[in-house]
């Protein structure tokens, strides 16, 4: 119970931060990404702000071996810039350049009303599982290629 309430007020701080910061605000965020027109920059402020918090968070977890709560802390282990992580991350940028949503704001507008964010969830959604039909197809690919089938 103790670790369910926690993680309620940690969404709902997170979420009451993203609408304040206009994170959940798809014109503000294209409005950032927009270099070569009329940038808003504010949004950058709030990216750094972020990367603090989240810095001293993982420079704290990593000094600790469980949670508060008792749970072993498993940070990512994973240093390697491959051809997975430069094209999932152009995937990404490329989504949110175009509907101005990542996915915690997304679905922090679904709960504002923003019928956009919604088509946009929908979207993510049925890509992760196209994604996930198509990795359990290779990996099975691997499989049968290696016992020589």
């Amino acid at each position: 119970m103790k670790f369910s309430l926690t993680s309620f007020f940690s969404g709902l701080v997170f979420g009451i931060g993203l609408l304040v910061s206009g994170m959940a605000n798809p014109e503000k965020v294209l409005g950032f990404l927009d270099l070569a027109g009329l940038w808003d920059p504010s949004l950058a402020l709030v990216m750094v702000g972020a990367i603090g918090v989240g810095l001293v968070g993982f420079l704290i977890a990593g000094k600790r071996t469980v949670t508060l709560f008792g749970s072993p802390i498993r940070l990512p282990t994973a240093t390697q810039i491959d051809k997975r992580l430069v094209l999932g991350s152009i995937t990404f940028g490329v989504g949110w350049g175009i509907a101005g949503f990542c996915p915690g704001p997304a679905l922090v507008a679904i709960g504002a009303g923003e019928t956009k964010a919604l088509v946009f969830v929908v979207s993510m959604v049925a890509g992760m599982a196209i994604f996930e039909m198509f990795e359990r197809s290779m990996q099975a690919s691997r499989q049968t290629a290696r016992r020589g089938i």
